[in-house]
């Protein structure tokens, strides 16, 4: 066995285990919290555009269902709630970028200094985008068919109808939960997120694995290394529209860093592919219209943008 091969399947053997113990533990930790604030409470508490509701919306994203198929149907139920605009798009742009999980598979790969980064970057500017783009009234540009009921009847403006997130297969039936108990199922939905996403979590190791393995050190230094600043609005430009998930793109961006990319242009990458992607974007396209759409991928790109200069300049 040759030695690039050697380091390539020791590094698979390593990722795949490191992070499959992360994220089935995170993901019950997760459970737990998604037990004690359903839906409905969500958009109870991101009915109003206050200062408190900012915060509550970037908290109440990062303990919320982490997946795009869940995340786009909570946020139909928060505009037939008619809440707050501003926390709405706090709590879309928190959603995927503060998800626990991520948090501790960054920690795990990256350590805490580079975690805290990404991290306050991802709440600044989630936060002080919702606000502007309230303050701007993009309000107008949210696609308001959805809040009448198709059946006829219109949505009563002081009891607004909710969407459940179990209309994906990332939540487990609720009919059940109540019948059974509130933890009833928490490791068979764990174990169902876990399946779902483990193709992607092995393709991220597989590729990061042969770049590890394999890719010259010196290539990647030359024009991706810490010294080339020029390098994160690549990295972020090309993020935005990657389809990959960020559970995949974790373990591909150690092996990045491994090998000599410097570590602004890995943040970048990795929050350009976790805050939005091209089915999220077709899928908001439904709810939003071109100008809020372009919007929101523009708070994608500059949040990158502030993580990989930040971690650049400081760190």
């Amino acid at each position: 066995m040759t030695p690039h091969l050697q380091s390539t399947l020791d590094m698979f053997a390593f990722l795949a285990v490191e992070l499959s113990v992360l994220f089935i533990g995170i993901s019950l930790l997760v459970g737990l919290l998604q037990r004690h604030i359903p839906p409905s409470r969500v958009e109870a508490l991101l009915s109003s555009n206050g200062s408190l509701g900012y915060l509550l919306a970037a908290g109440l994203g990062a303990v919320t269902p982490f997946c795009s198929c869940s995340t786009i149907p909570m946020l139909k139920g928060l505009i037939r709630a008619r809440a707050g605009f501003g926390p709405m798009m706090v709590f879309l742009f928190a959603s995927p970028l503060l998800n626990p999980i991520i948090v501790a598979l960054l920690a795990a790969t990256f350590g805490l200094t580079l975690t805290a980064t990404y991290t306050l970057a991802a709440l600044v500017v989630s936060v002080s985008a919702g606000w502007l783009l309230h303050t701007l009234g993009f309000e107008r540009h949210v696609i308001q068919t959805d809040i009448h009921e198709t059946a006829g009847h219109s949505a009563s403006k002081d009891s607004a109808p909710t969407v459940s997130c179990c209309e994906s297969s990332c939540c487990g039936s609720q009919t059940s939960v109540a019948k059974r108990g509130k933890y009833y199922g928490l490791w068979r939905e764990t174990w169902s997120d876990f399946v779902d996403v483990l193709p992607y979590l092995l393709i991220g190791i597989a590729i990061g694995s042969v770049i590890y393995g394999y890719m010259p050190t010196e290539l990647l230094e030359r024009y991706a290394g810490s010294d080339n600043p020029f390098a994160i609005p690549v990295a972020a430009v090309i993020g935005v529209p990657l389809y990959i998930r960020a559970e995949a793109v974790i373990p591909l961006a150690a092996a990045l860093t491994a090998k000599g990319v410097g570590a602004g242009t890995v943040l970048a990458l990795i929050i350009g592919s976790a805050g939005a992607s091209l089915t999220e974007l077709i899928l908001l396209r439904s709810l939003f219209t071109l100008k809020l759409l372009s919007a929101f991928v523009a708070v994608i790109f500059a949040m990158a943008m502030v993580a990989g200069y930040a971690t650049y300049l400081f760190l």
